[in-house]
């Protein structure tokens, strides 16, 4: 079990090397001011492990995993929580919550499956930005 006990926090784990997902970490801690969220890259050690625990393969990521006190959420419905998290117009995002999630993850997943063609991708992890450095944790 890693050392770091997310049960208390909301932490995401994203793809470390995708561009989208760099910018969408970006794009939270710019609106989440009162910094609610904690982020972990899917490659570190910690990432890994919380990955497989939930039974998710590293290797291969396809999805975000928000693990918060109240569970653990992946792919749209990690979206929805973390918009829900964010508060303010961003829990607009929400009214997409009652179609069925099969059809909110297949959205979801076609993004995913053509993020690094759309977007790039780097060989290795992101260099956290001075911002990020505090609320990224990968042990």
């Amino acid at each position: 079990m890693p050392a770091y006990d997310p049960s208390r926090d909301n932490l995401l784990l994203f793809d470390g090397v995708c561009h989208l997902c760099d910018a969408s970490v970006r794009f939270i801690i710019r609106r989440d001011t009162k910094g609610k969220i904690k982020f972990a890259p899917i490659q570190s050690q910690l990432g890994r492990e919380l990955y497989l625990r939930d039974g998710l393969d590293p290797e291969s990521p396809t999805a975000f995993l928000f693990l918060t006190p109240h569970g653990a959420f992946k792919a749209s419905d990690a979206s929805l929580e973390i918009a829900r998290i964010l508060g303010g117009w961003w829990k607009l995002a929400l009214v997409f919550k009652p179609l069925p999630r099969a059809l909110r993850d297949a959205v979801y997943y076609f993004i995913a499956r053509n993020r690094y063609r759309w977007f790039g991708k780097d060989d290795a992890c992101m260099m956290p930005t001075p911002e990020l450095k505090a609320r990224v944790i990968t042990e």
